[in-house]
Order: structure tokens, then sequence, then C-alpha cells
């Protein structure tokens, strides 16, 4: 069940809202928790034993490790046994048929695939879970002794399946108590609202551009400016798509008394690749720094295990994205960027101009989603090929998606950065108070109408 779909909007959503505000607030965790495994199991119900047998690993766990804390050995044994059950979990399911086929390429070695469906943020709720018992051990949170408040962390509906990446320590006191207040809602509802329109109105209409790029590759009618023009198209609508997920998993979260951490911060405006991933995905890049970065010693033990420690981290970071070479490769791809910015560049760069450093930075982005837009490595060698000249340079389909998308392409732009929120928020108060309702309004009514008489509705990340 995608957030954009009619049947979450006017079924599931409210449904449970009403449910749960009317509930007493000692119930609410359960609440929540019932109704996140409705939303899981809505369409793998299978795969719901998979998240309550998560749901126990690290449950008894977190109450290993701090009744154990005392014997340090004993409870980072607990912490280990529960990061590999975790990982094994996850490995299984996501990456069993990726090393089962490359290692069958080794010549008497025969590995069978089992062609198992990716259960639904799996690659989201094993990085919380993990962070549980870790914040426990590390005394950054106390372990959570009712099982049902354990369970709606993990299984909480609104970042389940595409994040934000919640660490336990950042909602652990909510859970046992949150305030929910009328102003608190409304500014859920608010931010959900844009979220939904970000993702229905912007990130569906550049997607469409993008898939007819990818048919004229598959036709072999693809051009270097068509092929760059489909790589634009994607880059806006994974960051819209995702944010939008991310502002409405946020504004969901408000709703119901929980504060989720950012995720996005206008990563098109950067100046370096460096700064980019300051402002990308900020809850994955901080889980990552906390949990793998930071354990390894950081840039505290000299050059060589820095630029080893990064390394893992990009590999990591690729890996985790999808079982495919192509994601490796884009991970690798940040991590030569990152490198070379880091021991290199950094003076250079910051010698330029901020509008060819903010330019270079685009560039080498857009490179990056061009590699992870592909399913593999020869689709993604041949698209590039193409785009740097191997064919045809320009065709009239070209113009034709130039003159559709080119109003589109100029809204993605200016809707990236922070342009919007500034003429905004220098509007007078009462003009905003006016405006603010109507706008969500309208909002929602186009969203809507828009998934009545439509059907293409993707979300990139359920993938994940």
């Amino acid at each position: 069940m995608r957030f954009s779909s009619l049947p979450f909007l006017f079924g599931f959503l409210p449904i449970t809202l009403a449910i749960y505000f009317a509930v007493p607030l000692r119930w609410r965790n359960l609440a929540l928790l019932l109704a996140s495994l409705v939303f899981y199991g809505w369409g793998e119900p299978v795969y719901i034993s998979i998240m309550v047998l998560s749901i126990l690993i690290d449950y008894t766990h977190g109450l290993l490790v701090e009744k154990y804390r005392s014997r340090d050995k004993l409870a980072r044994w607990f912490v280990a046994e529960s990061v590999l059950l975790n990982l094994g979990l996850l490995g299984f399911f996501k990456y069993w048929d990726f090393f089962a086929a490359n290692l069958s390429l080794i010549p008497g070695v025969s590995i069978p695939t089992l062609g198992l469906p990716l259960p639904i943020g799996i690659s989201f709720f094993t990085f919380q879970t993990m962070s549980y018992t870790i914040d426990v051990y590390r005394q950054d949170a106390p372990a959570q002794r009712n099982m049902v408040s354990f369970g709606a962390y993990v299984t909480m509906f609104p970042q389940l399946v595409a994040g934000p990446i919640v660490r336990y320590k950042d909602v652990a006191a909510e859970l046992i108590h949150r305030t929910n207040t009328a102003s608190a809602f409304a500014a859920g509802a608010r931010r959900f609202t844009v979220g939904l329109a970000k993702k229905v109105l912007l990130a569906n209409s550049i997607g469409a551009l993008w898939d007819a790029e990818l048919a004229a590759q598959s036709a072999g009618t693809l051009t270097a400016v068509g092929g760059w023009l489909g790589i634009a198209a994607f880059g806006f609508q994974i960051y819209f798509d995702f944010s939008g997920y991310s502002d409405m998993a946020i504004g969901m979260g408000q709703m119901l008394g929980f504060h989720f951490p950012e995720n996005f911060n206008y990563p098109y405006t950067a100046a370096s690749v460096t700064e980019f991933w300051r402002r990308w995905h900020i809850s994955l890049t901080t889980w990552f720094r906390e949990y793998l970065y930071i354990p390894l010693g950081g840039s505290r033990k000299g050059t060589w295990r820095t630029v080893r420690n990064i390394f893992l981290v990009w590999f990591c970071t690729g890996f985790w994205h999808g079982a495919s070479w192509n994601f490796i490769l884009w991970g690798l791809h940040f991590f030569v960027w990152l490198m070379l910015e880091k021991y290199l560049l950094r003076d250079f760069l910051q010698k330029l101009p901020s509008w060819l450093r903010h330019f270079y930075t685009l560039v080498v982005v857009f490179v990056g989603w061009g590699v992870f837009a592909m399913e593999d490595l020869a689709g993604c060698a041949g698209y590039f090929k193409t785009c740097f000249g191997s064919g045809t340079l320009w065709s009239a389909a070209d113009g034709y998606y130039l003159t559709a998308y080119g109003l589109t392409l100029l809204l993605l732009t200016v809707g990236s950065t922070r342009l919007p929120r500034k003429v905004w928020d220098r509007l007078p108060e009462r003009t905003r108070d006016l405006l603010g309702p109507l706008l969500m309004t309208a909002g929602l009514v186009i969203c809507t109408a828009y998934l009545v008489d439509g059907s293409y509705n993707p979300f990139l990340y359920f993938r994940f």
C-alpha cells in the first residue's frame, strides 16, 4: 500500500487516526502496532512473520544486553549476535541470489538462486533494529521492557518501508510519553500534503520522461541529448519521489506525536559532493557514520585507515541500496569523488566561482544517478556510451520532449532550491494563514484527481 494511493489516503490513514485518537493513551502503542502490521501485510501477509521475528530477536537481545552490561564481554556478544541475526535476515532475502549467481560463475561451483520476493522495507527496519541493541549497549537509551512499545517502534507504518531511518534513541522517550496537540497535528497534515504533492504532481510527471528515454534505449533510438535528458529526469524524479515520501512520513509522525529526523536539506543546492551527502538521505549517512565509520576508527588513525573506513562505508552504502554491481559501482563512484575532494580538490574548488562549483557537483551527482538507475552494468555502459556520443546526437523526439517537459523541468529546478520557502516566509503572517489551508486543500484535491485519472504511480525506494 503506497502513501500516494487512494486506499491509503481515504481508507487506511483516516481509519487509523480515528482509532488511534479514540483509544486511551495507554493503548495507543498497541493501536499503532496493529495498524502497522495491517499496513505491512496488505501486499505480502506472509512477511509479517519476518517482521515479528525481527521484533523478538532485538527485544530479547536488548534486555540481555542491559542485564549483562556489567559483564562487558557477554554484553558485546549479545550485541554481535543481534547484529548477525539481523544481517542474516537481510542477507538471505536480499543478497542470496546475488552471491549465488556470482559464485556460480566459478568453474565447478553451482549454487541455486531462490527468487524470493524482497520483503518491503527490510533494508530500513533491519538498520533500525540493529541501532536499538547498539544504543542500549552504549547506554544511549534504556532497554524497552514493553514488547508492544518496542513492536510499535519497529513497525511504525509512517517510516516503515522507506524511512527516514529512525534510531531508537531518537524516539525512546516518545514511545513512553508523547504530546498530541492540534497545532502539531495540523503541522503534520501540512507536511504530509506537501510531500504528497511533490510525489504525485512532480515526481510522477517527470518520471514519465525517464521511462520514455529508457524505452528509446531499448528500441535503439536513444540519442546523446535524450540520454542526458533522461538522466536529468531521473535525478529530479528520485529527489521529489524520495523527499516527498520523507515529508509524508515526517508529517504522519507529527500527527501521531513523534518527531522523526529530517532526511533532506535541499541537496541540489550543494557546492561540493561532500556537501551533497550532508544534505541527501541524511538518516542513512548518519546511521553509517555512527554505527560503522566511527566504530572503525573514523579519521583518527591515519590517512590509510581513514581511506579504508570511507571505502567500506561507501561500498556498504551502494550495496545497501541493492544486490547488483551497478549499486556497488554507484557507491564507489561517490567514494572516489569524496576522496578527491578531501585530499586533492578542496583548495582548488574553493577558488572557483560558486556557480561553477555548483555545476560540477550536479554533474558528478547526476552521472551517479545514471549508474544508479540502470538494472545492470551492461545497460549502464550502453546508456553512457550513447550519452558520450557513440550514436546520434539529436532527434526530433528530443525536441518534442524538451517542449513538452521544459516547463516541468523549470518548476523542478526552482522547487529543488530554497526559493519557494523564502518567498513563502516573506509573505505577511495573515496572508500565510489565509493561503495555507486553501493551498493544502487544493493540493489534496488535485493529487486525488491525478490518482483517480492516472495509473503511473511508482515509489522508487520501495524496492530497497
